[in-house]
């Protein structure tokens, strides 16, 4: 008889489990929880006034965050996501100090990047600043490498 409806509730139309149900759920509502503490490119204006201003010739940058969760669904481990952190060499220009690209002897075409761009940069250059959610790097206007469009097309994934 269990064997019946079994059965049965593979052979109905989109019938599932319910334990699948649950754990799909509580995987989801950990997934939005850790998504919402996570600080990245589409959420950093709310807290973009609590953020250092750079001084001088220096810049704010938040450092890409890589997904903590692969395309086929693997969970990254923490420690794994710790490293890629601190040597990802990809960012977001969040601001940019006063005096950053106008020296006319080192920057003769002009700035290198704009706020709101990606950028390459040195993989352990700059200082970095713990915040809540993630970190964001200092670095000088002259330890940018290049600017990119998207930052996954040029990073290794795990």
């Amino acid at each position: 008889m269990i064997l019946k409806e079994m059965t049965q509730t593979s052979s109905d139309s989109k019938e599932v489990p319910k334990t699948k149900l649950a754990l799909e759920e509580k995987y989801k509502e950990q997934d939005k929880i850790e998504q919402s503490k996570r600080v990245d490119e589409t959420n950093v204006d709310s807290i973009q006034d609590e953020l250092p201003t750079p001084t001088g010739w220096r810049l704010l940058v938040l450092p890409f965050t890589p997904k903590d969760k692969t395309k086929g669904g693997i969970i990254v481990a923490q420690e794994t996501l710790d490293r890629l952190r601190i040597a990802v060499n990809c960012g977001y220009v969040l601001k940019i100090g006063p005096e950053a690209y106008k020296d006319k002897d080192k920057f003769p075409s002009g700035a290198w990047c704009k706020e709101k761009d990606w950028v390459i940069f040195a993989r352990y250059a700059g200082s970095r600043l713990p915040i809540e959610g993630g970190e964001v790097r200092i670095l000088n206007d002259d330890e940018v490498l290049g600017t990119i469009k998207d930052p996954e097309s040029v990073l290794h994934h795990i």
